[in-house]
C-alpha cells in the first residue's frame, strides 16, 4: 500500500491499515500529543483503531510542541 504521509510517499506491506496501525509503525513511542488528519479531516483518537486507510488517502500527522 502506498500512502502520502506529511507530503512524503511511503510504501507499506499491507493491504489494509488502520490509523492506529500506521502510527504504531511510524511513531511507536510518541503517540501522546498528536493529531491525525485524513484528507483534511481530523480523525478523533477514539476512532484510530476503526478508521481504515485507503491507497489514495493523504495523511497529516501533527505533533504538539512545547515552547513559549
Amino acid at each position: 500500500m502506498e500512502l502520502k504521509i506529511n507530503q512524503q510517499i511511503k510504501q507499506f506491506n499491507a493491504d489494509s491499515l488502520s490509523v492506529q496501525s500506521l502510527l504504531d509503525l511510524e511513531i511507536p513511542h510518541k503517540q501522546n500529543g498528536i493529531a491525525v488528519a485524513i484528507n483534511n479531516t481530523i480523525v478523533p483518537k477514539i476512532n484510530w483503531n476503526q478508521h481504515l486507510l485507503h491507497e489514495t488517502d493523504e495523511i497529516l500527522i501533527i505533533s504538539a510542541t512545547q515552547g513559549g
